[in-house]
């Protein structure tokens, strides 16, 4: 799992935490192929990603959506799709809600007010439809991140177009996602495995 810097770090937060992400994106297939020549199939790529980290796969997947001649602009990505757990998936949203304790303000310098055209190229609600099929995975009862940004994520991207299911999850918060040994698990295996099954099956 590549690393990146965060809020709170050196050069973390905007723009260096998207810069570290569009690297390792861009860096990673290659160095995958390097490493296991023959056995990785480029083609079997998921970008997927939970909470703040959900943000970041969507974002990372929508870039070749951002405007031409602006950073990060990127072709399509080579991947299957994108597993959004409990994604931070409108950061509009985020900072109008204040989650987080201000995180989306954090990540980004400043409000959504304030800096309207960092958060156009870098909100995934704004980069609508992805190229690539999208599950996202959120628990009904989540307190962090609420249900409704992925159930109001997919209707927008099929409003434009894309290929995005959300499965919400009763019963379940916003760290069940990530637990092997929550009743949540299945479901989240079964996400992985419907985007990363070859065409056909």
């Amino acid at each position: 799992m590549p690393e990146y810097r965060r809020t709170g770090q050196a050069g973390g937060g905007w723009p260096g935490t998207f810069d570290d992400v569009a690297a390792a994106v861009d860096a990673l297939p290659g160095i995958a192929a390097e490493a296991a020549a023959g056995r990785v199939d480029p083609a079997a790529v998921l970008l997927a990603g939970h909470s703040a980290g959900g943000h970041l796969a969507l974002w990372a997947a929508a870039r070749n959506l951002i405007p031409p001649g602006m950073p990060w602009r990127s072709e399509p990505p080579h991947a299957r799709g994108v597993v959004a757990l409990a994604a931070v998936s409108n950061l509009a949203a985020c900072d109008e809600q204040g989650l987080g304790r201000g995180a989306a303000a954090l990540l980004m310098g400043g409000g959504r007010n304030r800096y309207l055209g960092r958060y156009a190229l870098a909100d995934p609600a704004s980069l609508l439809p992805l190229s690539v099929p999208v599950l996202l995975v959120h628990g009904e009862l989540d307190d962090v991140v609420p249900c409704g940004m992925s159930l109001d994520y997919a209707a927008r991207a099929a409003r434009a177009g894309g290929d995005v299911v959300c499965d919400a999850l009763p019963r379940c918060g916003h760290f069940e996602v990530i637990d092997p040994l929550s009743g949540a698990w299945p479901r989240v295996l079964a996400a992985f495995r419907a985007l990363i099954a070859p065409p056909g099956l």
